[in-house]
């Protein structure tokens, strides 16, 4: 797996496509200088450790990025997954509270947390997209608690399957970047589970798999209902 570092491209649009919550524009910061350029990642590469020093934030070009605790007993839980548009890495603290991966091959461009932070404390409307991400953090870490505690697993997956395809307004065929042992991670499952689940929706026509990671969601009403 390799890691390339290309300066000068600091300046880019934002981009609001598979992951697409609304992203974080930088639309006041797009030629401020604390872009620290382009990073590249391969599938499951680390981008930083939890307990690092969080002096950088990052922001999503392409692929998928996916955040995580690892426990004592050696499981991983997932936090959030990122995609294209989407930011990662800004701490409350001085360090990481989790570590951050590659889901896929992706680039991600840097930002220097204290010059973001000099930034903000002079322009209001910079100040105001901060407000906005730290609310999106916010409902999303709420969200994913919610999902945590439902009862059965396929309250668990129908509610993620539903996510995903929240974030492709209108498109009812989901390309997942992650594998089962993601979901399995994020949703709080065993992979066995997953794989289980996925194949009793398929059966009950829920859903139809063309292959292991492209799903095809026949009946949203149906996981809506298993959802509510």
């Amino acid at each position: 797996m390799s890691m390339s570092l290309s300066h000068g491209d600091t300046r880019f649009a934002a981009v609001q496509a598979g992951f697409g919550q609304t992203p974080w524009t930088f639309d006041s910061v797009a030629d401020q200088p604390i872009s620290g350029g382009t990073m590249h990642f391969s599938a499951d590469q680390e981008i930083y450790a939890e307990g690092d020093e969080a002096t950088t934030f990052f922001k999503v070009v392409s692929g998928v990025v996916r955040t995580c605790k690892f426990l004592s007993d050696g499981r991983r839980q997932i936090d959030a997954f990122y995609g294209e548009g989407e930011i990662f890495g800004f701490e409350a603290g001085s360090e990481h509270r989790l570590s951050a991966e590659a889901v896929s091959d992706c680039t991600v461009v840097p930002y220097r947390r204290r010059g973001f932070d000099t930034l903000a404390g002079r322009d209001e409307r910079v100040a105001g997209q901060m407000f906005s991400y730290v609310m999106r953090c916010l409902e999303r870490s709420q969200d994913h608690s919610l999902l945590l505690g439902r009862r059965s697993a396929s309250q668990k997956l129908a509610a993620f399957l539903l996510e995903m395809a929240a974030r492709r307004p209108g498109c009812t065929i989901i390309d997942l970047a992650m594998t089962r042992q993601d979901i399995a991670d994020y949703l709080g499952l065993t992979i066995e589970t997953v794989s289980r689940t996925l194949s009793q929706f398929e059966r009950e026509g829920l859903i139809s798999l063309s292959s292991a990671r492209r799903v095809n969601l026949t009946d949203m009403r149906g996981l809506r209902d298993l959802n509510s």
